[in-house]
């Protein structure tokens, strides 16, 4: 077990055997940020978790009612309107909010309802040079002030003070934008913290959405979310991984209530693997062939600029040298971003943050990908989402981003080409979440058991949900 560093509260918990994150930092070829191989984390219990709170309407309605309002929820990126008069529809949890670019470059954020009869004044993104109703033509100027109501004469109890458009609180970082209704509550930096530190090697500001995919998946909200909140599932539900993928040996750090992190090293074999025989190259080898964090057309970048993928590990060093060396060149061409300084963990193990309850943006020089989960219809369904961030290059403007491509019920993850063999690996989950949902329903003891240390970030998540569902 490697040696542990004093942030860990409580008694340290047992390791997988095998090479640990530590071990494979202290052996990188450019120095590690000591964030990503230290640990820090609180030893949360052996508690079970009652399956009514992914299954009973009644504790879906207490989230909507007690935990959505008081949280910062990220609803857009800069990029999804970098004009004055550009608008983003964001809808959660049954409310709707208009996210508005102003005049000075600004961001405000208005309640999505018209103070008249209560029409939803937009139902989709776009731009706009006033808020019209289209029910009546009661009309707001894009800063929330009113503009016009049609006879005004017959409104004569209604003052343009009172009828300014409820506003919503917005923060902003790293090229994300943050909403919350409640005015009281930890500040955007106290609720990310430690994200801003971290990711200032990282810059998200620099970023831009290059890939945006949606689906409703069949089960409750924090099923799925739960799903990418360890690793260690890689050994039954993507075997396909385990060669370059040390799935057991990751690394769950907390940081209080609302951040944690996970770094599952990549260019190494997983535990469950046997070695004898397995070169270097092999794993590098099974690497490029099932990279799980590029699209179709990043794939095809890279083999063109390695050559069809022809990287070859020199004697003497190791598949993540290898590795490492070769994508700190490619990234370099493709974006134009020097990343000569950037060690092997930033360049291919997995980094990914959950932000409190809902936004997990993985870090690293890569491009980036950035989940997100919504609660839909009902206790038993949820909106996932999938963007991919790519680094804009050196003085060139950021480009819109996409508009999301939302797939049917009939449709597969890999009906979206554009996510590569991502679409694979969400499928494989998928094989397992609808039956997950169905299971918890049918449960005969009400519970759900927790591993102490892998899922350790589960249950982070889940003491500080029931702070403000029981608040």
């Amino acid at each position: 077990m490697a040696e542990r560093d004093s942030k860990i509260k409580g008694t340290p918990l047992p390791r997988c055997p095998g090479p640990s994150v530590r071990d494979l930092a202290l052996a990188d070829t450019n120095p590690v940020p000591e964030f990503l191989y230290e640990d820090e984390y609180e030893n949360l219990g052996s508690d079970p978790i009652p399956t009514s709170r992914y299954t009973d309407p009644a504790f879906f309605a207490l989230e909507n009612q007690r935990l959505w309002p008081r949280i910062w929820q990220m609803a857009a990126r800069e990029e999804e309107l970098p004009e004055a008069g550009d608008y983003v529809v964001y809808e959660n949890a049954g409310k709707s909010f208009i996210i508005m670019r102003q005049e000075d470059g600004s961001i405000r954020s208005f309640a999505n309802v018209c103070l008249h009869r209560g029409r939803k004044l937009k139902t989709e993104d776009g731009w706009t040079a006033e808020l019209q109703c289209p029910f009546h033509g009661f009309t707001w100027n894009n800063d929330g002030s009113l503009k016009q109501i049609p006879c005004r004469w017959d409104f004569s109890h209604l003052s343009d003070e009172e009828m300014q458009l409820p506003e919503i609180s917005v923060g902003r970082w790293g090229g994300y934008i943050f909403l919350r209704e409640a005015a009281e509550g930890p500040t955007l930096e106290e609720f990310l913290a430690p994200i801003p530190e971290h990711f200032k090697r990282w810059k998200h500001e620099e970023c831009a959405t290059a890939i945006w995919v949606g689906k409703v998946v069949p089960a409750n909200w924090k099923v799925v979310m739960e799903a990418f909140m360890e690793s260690w599932h890689t050994v039954v539900t993507h075997p396909q991984l385990l060669p370059f993928t040390g799935d057991a040996n990751s690394m769950y750090n907390t940081y209080g209530d609302y951040v944690n992190l996970t770094v599952t090293p990549f260019g190494t074999m997983s535990p469950h693997i046997d070695p004898e025989g397995k070169e270097q190259q092999w794993i590098v080898d099974e690497f490029v062939k099932y990279n799980g964090r590029s699209s179709d057309n990043y794939d095809e970048n890279i083999a063109q600029e390695e050559g069809g993928y022809n990287v070859k590990v020199p004697e003497g060093k190791t598949a993540r040298e290898a590795l490492g060396a070769s994508l700190r060149e490619t990234t370099t061409k493709m974006f134009g971003h020097d990343v000569s300084f950037a060690s092997d963990a930033e360049m291919m193990d997995a980094l990914l943050y959950n932000v409190f309850p809902n936004f997990s943006p993985w870090a690293g020089f890569q491009p980036n990908i950035v989940y997100r989960w919504r609660p839909w219809k009902d206790v038993d369904h949820c909106l996932m989402e999938v963007r991919v961030l790519t680094r804009v290059p050196p003085g060139q403007p950021h480009p819109k981003a996409p508009p999301m491509k939302f797939l049917t019920d009939t449709q597969k993850w890999t009906e979206a080409p554009e996510l590569g063999i991502l679409g694979d690996v969400f499928e494989q989950d998928m094989d397992n979440l609808p039956y997950v949902q169905q299971g918890l329903k049918a449960s005969m003891n009400g519970e759900v058991q927790l591993a102490n240390y892998q899922e350790i970030q589960i249950r982070q998540f889940q003491n500080t949900l029931m702070k403000y569902v029981e608040s």
